[in-house]
């Protein structure tokens, strides 16, 4: 059984959530819980938000226990920018670009 989660409309880069999220890939939940705990990324306190999530939707919608889920696909999709513009001397502008992005985790139980 696969149970996903998502958060959307999270402020970071995609770019930067990505490498987060490939090396909870593959790993049992408990795992992939500590791992985020201590990196120093952004991105991996969102990340735990939506493992947690997920881990939650398994066991109360499914009845699965959660020392039996792992981490079967982990996705961070680019999301909306919001532009700004900065001005700078003499009349001109920069761009100021701020991403979002779309976190999903599916985890499924160790038989699947």
């Amino acid at each position: 059984m696969r149970v996903s989660a998502t958060a959307k409309y999270l402020r970071g880069s995609t770019r930067k959530a990505r490498l987060v999220t490939q090396v909870i890939k593959g790993r049992p939940v408990e795992e992939a819980a500590a791992l985020l705990r201590f990196m120093p990324q952004h991105a991996a306190r969102d990340i735990a938000r939506v493992l947690a999530s997920a881990t939650a939707n398994a066991e109360n919608n499914h009845n699965l226990s959660a020392s039996d889920l792992v981490v079967a696909d982990a996705q961070a999709d680019e999301g909306p920018t919001i532009k700004r513009w900065r001005p700078r001397a003499q009349g001109r502008a920069f761009p100021i670009h701020k991403p979002m992005t779309h976190i999903t985790i599916v985890v499924a139980d160790r038989e699947a």
